[in-house]
């Protein structure tokens, strides 16, 4: 039995999980971390430092012997060994080797022969000096004090400090050699108040200082260079300068960043939600803190204006503010009793390791749409941002750092289609969430089928005006709604529907639209900015002239606008068409810029059949003074969000981000209750605490038979004796067919037998005094009487 013990205790050890990693010092801590929470220590065996390392464990089965052997008839006595003489020869070993630019572990033997520590600190390898403490040998050393007062005055400070004087003896060697350095293992933990000031709160992360930047990926808690040698140019839209390059992540890199999310997850999972919720508390602390270097980085990747920016980054930060409350959010639901000592709950719980693919137009508030809610419900996190905006999520994903999220709960990749193809096709993404046009979230959807989605993709959103409409209001709404973010946004109004005549409005709204000052988006007085690319100006500028060619009526033109020393720059004014028709190119697709399509119908019935014609639907708007106009509008309409003299009727965190038809793809909407209930998934408990009563001699006795209900279906119970039921029948067979019944005995408790008919076995019935309830004084009635002296059959 000890033998199995053991053998248990050994087998319980487990070797840690083969994978990729960035770097030689990342998959030792791998190692080191892993082979903690299992009770062993590993160190180095060999290492040819660029190419191999060779690690093993470093306790073994039997001793080092290299003393000659002890005759026992001599008489001679063997030397103690000393307490903490190292132990060798265990099997256990990992051979890390360096293919493609990564490190790739795997285990060669994972097996120990040997027992686990229980007590880590009892190794000898945590016998080491922290780096302040090497100081502190170097300045008592110069200043004449023995090892002995050398290590008195260190346990001062660590009571817990388990070196002998013969380590200071070794430090002080190095010292001599001029060596100064601190080896420390990967295996041991930092001692407690090592590393408490966070990097990213000291200085800007190194690339940020290259100049152009080139971004990096984000993998195990470490921003690391990619290999790859290609990468895109991060334009300024207004005027053309680089302003960082990102790599395309290779598929190696691609792997060890769902690896180190895959390895984050069991701990992750397992953290108490309370502290995840610490860590978003945090997290809304350090955005707010540094908002304006965000927002400056949103300007000057993606072009929108500081106001639009700081916008940008304050929608997504009251999504953080709402994974906060994730204890609530989370709750399951429980009912009690459902049968006789038996309850049943629902709990929710995270999916494992997700995904998330960002666009360009809200570089801020998309990524905290995705990894806030998705982390703080227990899952790891893959994320790629925009290949055109990607500075605001890196300094987003630094601030998750800071704030205190593990290594590999948050990763970052960067790419275009190969990398959207690998996370839509990694078998260890449980879920995948992506903001996009309509041609790329219909493939991600598609692509990644089997797997859980939430897409918003093509937008087209309306407003209706009715001719009751407050003016001023309205054409307020509308302008803003309409050019805000250069129309780069899907909650942008791109069509107005007048109920009407549109004289009263036409002339008031291009003067509104001119009054608007295009410029560079760090300018004080800029309210509309460049789109992302030339590109999307050219698109842009095709689809209105492809309007005006089809019949439009050009009231505004904007395309030939040119900005005051930013002449490069990618600038579309305000642009306005009237006579618009369901027929023409630019009112089918999203056109993404600030453009205003302006139809006319005769009432409102014919208004709202356009828009339930439309094949998008994020949202609808109607500005009236009509509260009938309003109710009739709010009911008939087909969009996921509809407001009522508000343009754009995005919703706050706490309700969910609502999309129909073409708009939406996959199973639930973005945050509020539903983005919960996408990252996790429910798990159903049934248990059941039940008090079996036994007699006095300790003999099964029968406290409660529940017969089930078998309709026209005969059943046969036997009960285990006489003694505890009896009717008059020997074995006591009962039978069951057509209802339920239910016997209690428990000693001196009656047996009710509520009007139940007897009747014998061969089909004669008892005389009808006996079909009522029968108790006996001491229990249950001794017999029941028959007219035949046959055995009795009990049909409930």
């Amino acid at each position: 039995m000890d033998n199995y013990m053991e053998l248990t205790d050994t087998l319980q050890m487990l070797p840690p999980p083969p994978g990729s990693f960035i770097d030689r010092e990342e998959l030792i801590q791998h190692v080191g971390e892993f082979a903690l929470s299992q009770g062993y220590v590993v160190t180095i065996k060999q290492s040819k430092k660029d190419k191999v390392v060779v690690l093993g464990c470093d306790r073994g089965g039997v001793y080092r012997n290299r003393r000659k052997p002890v005759d026992e008839s001599s008489g001679e006595q063997s030397r103690k060994r000393k307490t903490h003489s190292r132990l060798t020869n265990c099997p256990f070993e990992l051979v890390g080797k360096k293919e493609d630019g990564l490190w790739v572990l795997t285990v060669k033997n994972g097996s120990h022969n040997h027992e686990a520590l229980k007590d880590i600190s009892e190794h000898p390898s945590a016998r080491r000096f922290t780096e302040k403490e090497v100081l502190l040998i170097k300045e008592m050393t110069e200043a004449g004090l023995k090892p002995r007062q050398i290590l008195k005055r260190l346990r001062q400070s660590n009571p817990e400090l388990s070196t002998t004087s013969k380590h200071v003896y070794n430090v002080k060697a190095k010292l001599r050699q001029g060596n100064v350095t601190v080896r420390r293992l990967k295996t041991l933990r930092p001692q407690p108040g090592e590393g408490d000031s966070h990097p990213l709160t000291a200085t800007e992360p190194s690339w940020r200082k290259r100049y152009p930047p080139r971004v990096p990926n984000l993998i195990g808690g470490r921003f690391v260079d990619s290999q790859s040698s290609i990468s895109i140019d991060v334009m300024n839209p207004a005027t053309q300068q680089v302003v960082s390059q990102v790599p395309f992540t290779t598929s190696e890199e691609f792997k060890a960043a769902v690896f180190a999310a895959k390895r984050a997850f069991p701990m992750w999972r397992n953290t108490p939600i309370t502290t995840r919720q610490r860590i978003m508390f945090k997290l809304q602390e350090l955005i707010r803190r540094d908002v304006e270097k965000l927002a400056l980085d949103i300007t000057t990747e993606q072009g929108k204006t500081l106001k639009d920016a700081y916008n940008d980054v304050y929608r997504g930060l009251e999504v953080v503010e709402h994974a906060c409350g994730m204890a609530t959010l989370q709750m399951g639901d429980f009912s009690s009793n459902i049968s006789n000592g038996i309850d049943s709950y629902c709990i929710r719980e995270p999916l494992g390791v997700c995904a998330g693919i960002c666009p360009h137009n809200f570089p801020a508030m998309i990524p905290l749409w995705m990894f806030p809610i998705a982390v703080t419900c227990g899952n790891t996190f893959i994320l790629k941002p925009s290949e055109k905006a990607p500075g605001a999520c890196m300094r987003l994903a630094e601030l998750a750092m800071e704030a205190g999220l593990p290594n590999g709960v948050l990763n970052i990749v960067h790419g275009t289609h190969d990398m959207i193809n690998a996370i839509c096709d990694d078998e260890n993404i449980k879920a995948v969430s992506t903001v996009g046009s309509d041609a790329a979230g219909k493939y991600i959807h598609e692509r990644a089928c089997g797997k859980r989605i939430q897409a918003n993709i093509g937008a087209k959103n309306f407003t209706v005006v009715m001719p009751d409409a407050n003016v001023d209001a309205t054409l307020n709404a509308l302008v803003a709604a309409g050019f805000g973010a250069a129309g780069q946004r899907c909650t942008a109004i791109s069509t107005a529907i007048f109920v009407g005549s549109t004289d009263l409005w036409e002339n008031k709204l291009v003067e509104r639209a001119k009054a608007l000052e295009v410029n560079e988006g760090t300018e004080p007085s800029a309210d509309i900015g460049p789109v992302i690319s030339k590109l999307a100006k050219e698109r842009i500028s095709s689809l209105i002239q492809a309007g005006v060619d089809a019949g439009a009526r050009l009231a505004l033109d904007g395309r030939q606008i040119v900005v005051s020393k930013f002449e490069l720059g990618n600038f579309i004014g305000p642009t306005i068409l009237f006579d618009v028709k369901e027929d023409m190119e630019l009112y089918k697709v999203e056109i993404f810029g600030p453009v205003l399509l302006c139809m006319q119908v005769p009432s409102l019935e014919e208004g709202i059949n356009i828009i339930n014609r439309n094949k998008y639907g994020v949202g609808a708007s109607i500005f009236t003074a009509s509260g009938a106009a309003a109710r009739k509008f709010q009911t008939d309409i087909e969009s996921g969000q509809v407001g009522i003299n508000v343009a754009v009727p995005a919703p706050l965190p706490f309700v969910s981000f609502a999309g129909s038809k073409a708009t939406f793809a996959g199973d639930l909407n973005f945050y509020g209750k539903a983005g919960v209930h996408f990252y996790t998934q429910i798990k159903t408990v049934t248990q059941q605490w039940k008090d079996f009563l036994t007699t006095n001699d300790a003999s099964p006795m029968l406290n409660s038979v529940d017969l089930p209900s078998l309709s026209q279906t005969m059943q046969t119970f036997d009960f285990p004796s006489s003694d505890i039921v009896s009717l008059g029948l020997q074995s006591g067979d009962y039978s069951n067919v057509d209802g339920p019944g239910h016997f209690s005995n428990v000693n001196g408790a009656s047996l009710a037998l509520n009007e139940v008919d007897f009747s014998s076995s061969d089909g004669e019935s008892l005389p009808e005094e006996h079909s009522k309830d029968m108790v006996g004084d001491g229990g249950i009635s001794p017999s029941v009487p028959t007219s035949h002296g046959v055995d009795w059959t009990l049909n409930f």
